[in-house]
């Protein structure tokens, strides 16, 4: 069954009343689209924390800087309402832009601390711009249960954040990273890889499970587990914006010391040609993204 497609605000916000008043629980999955079989995940995870489950579907252009890839970033409601009808969506939220920031609009969500590091240098703004729409999008759904993909790790921490401060009365939902067959985290940007380049950007998850595997074995020392990540990044034709370790709740970077599990995080960002990758393992919690033979 196809899910009802809105485009207004006020048609969205009253439908999603509407499934509250029947005593039933909405979940939540916010996209910009291009939608795969990760956010599929999402919207199955969100069915098993409700009775209905919407989905929102908007290239938010906030959070885009002015040599990103706004204006090139795949578009395709079509077929993303067929993915969102295979996942059993019910309400499939798709704004225009005036819909989300109407005329004259001046605000901004702003979430310090946690924004000062990883992504943050490399995309002012950005987050920002995240927040900003995620507080919109929450404002106009009321009590639901969001879910978030791990993928984007930095980013759930900021959405935990604001929910927290600004007391939303939203519960957030963290799902495992999904990843593609061959171990790349998977990604809408994923479909800009020549066949070449994606051979490349597999050093990210090997490096990764080169990290996470150690530290399973019982190397608890940030700098020598650091050097392991760019040790094994440096292999690879790959241009590195940050590989470094991280507080998991603080980000903070974490460069000495004894590291304890589920404390801490092993963050990469790189450019592979013109497409810009990230993907994160929590040590000590998330599994390796590729088994030991797969490195090989």
């Amino acid at each position: 069954m196809s899910p009802r497609l809105i485009r207004s605000l006020a048609e969205y916000r009253a439908a999603c009343d509407a499934v509250r008043a029947g005593g039933e629980r909405l979940g939540l999955v916010p996209t910009m689209g291009a939608l795969h079989h990760a956010h599929q995940s999402l919207m199955r995870v969100a069915r098993q924390h409700s009775q209905r489950v919407a989905v929102t579907i908007f290239v938010n252009p906030t959070q885009f800087g002015p040599n990103e890839d706004f204006e090139r970033y795949p578009r395709d409601l079509s077929a993303d309402l067929q993915a969102c009808a295979a996942a059993g969506v019910d309400l499939v939220f798709a704004p225009e832009r005036a819909e989300m920031y109407p005329a004259g609009e001046a605000t901004r969500v702003n979430v310090a601390g946690l924004t000062d590091g990883l992504c943050g240098p490399f995309r002012p703004g950005h987050f920002t711009g995240v927040a900003t729409v995620v507080a919109k999008l929450f404002a106009a759904t009321g009590p639901c249960a969001a879910v978030f993909g791990r993928k984007d790790y930095q980013q759930l921490q900021v959405i935990q954040r604001l929910t927290r401060d600004l007391l939303l009365p939203v519960q957030i939902v963290e799902h495992p990273t999904e990843r593609d067959p061959d171990g790349l985290a998977t990604s809408s940007r994923n479909r800009y890889l020549s066949p070449a380049e994606r051979g490349r950007a597999l050093a990210i998850p090997r490096a990764l499970s080169a990290v996470s595997e150690r530290f399973a074995a019982g190397e608890r020392d940030a700098a020598r587990l650091t050097a392991l990540l760019a040790a094994e990044l440096g292999r690879a034709e790959l241009s590195i914006e940050y590989a470094e370790l991280a507080g998991a709740r603080d980000l903070q970077r974490l460069t000495q010391g004894e590291l304890q599990p589920a404390q801490a995080g092993a963050f990469v960002a790189a450019r592979v040609g013109s497409t810009r990758l990230i993907d994160n393992v929590i040590l000590g919690e998330d599994r390796a993204p590729l088994h030991p033979l797969e490195r090989a």
